[in-house]
């Protein structure tokens, strides 16, 4: 084993996947959360610029106007709410993963270099889970 190994190994022993998973998940998080606030007023009022955005820009094939700016205004309120709380992780993760794609696909072709940005966290909340600290844990849900 060469002394590059070892201390990549003693590092990797060393810092435990939970503070990991739990710094991806906030960070994940905010923007999403962020993103949902501009889109309502007050608590969660969807606002005429976000239906009017929906209708005229965010087309989303298969989902009238109204029913895609209620849906992504609630996915961003509580998808990332459930990330970090880390409750219902995989499924938020996904959830996030699945938004991301139809942004890409279908709202901004152009942001692929912060939709991977967002794919690849949620891809490994995904795979390995919430860590230690969350409530999937604690419930045993995970």
């Amino acid at each position: 084993m060469t002394m590059l190994s070892r201390l990549q190994a003693r590092v990797t022993a060393a810092v435990p996947d939970w503070p990991l998973a739990l710094l991806l998940r906030v960070g994940l998080a905010a923007p999403f959360f962020l993103s949902g606030r501009t889109k309502v007023d007050g608590v969660f009022t969807i606002t005429d610029s976000t239906r009017y955005l929906f209708a005229e820009e965010y087309r989303v094939p298969l989902l009238p106007p109204d029913l895609a700016a209620t849906l992504a205004t609630g996915a961003e309120h509580i998808l990332p709410v459930l990330l970090v709380t880390g409750l219902l992780t995989r499924s938020a993760a996904l959830g996030l993963l699945f938004m991301t794609l139809v942004i890409q696909l279908f709202v901004i072709p152009t942001g692929w270099p912060t939709h991977l940005l967002w794919a690849g966290p949620l891809a490994y909340l995904i795979a390995r889970g919430p860590g230690a600290a969350s409530l999937d844990r604690l419930l045993k849900l995970d």
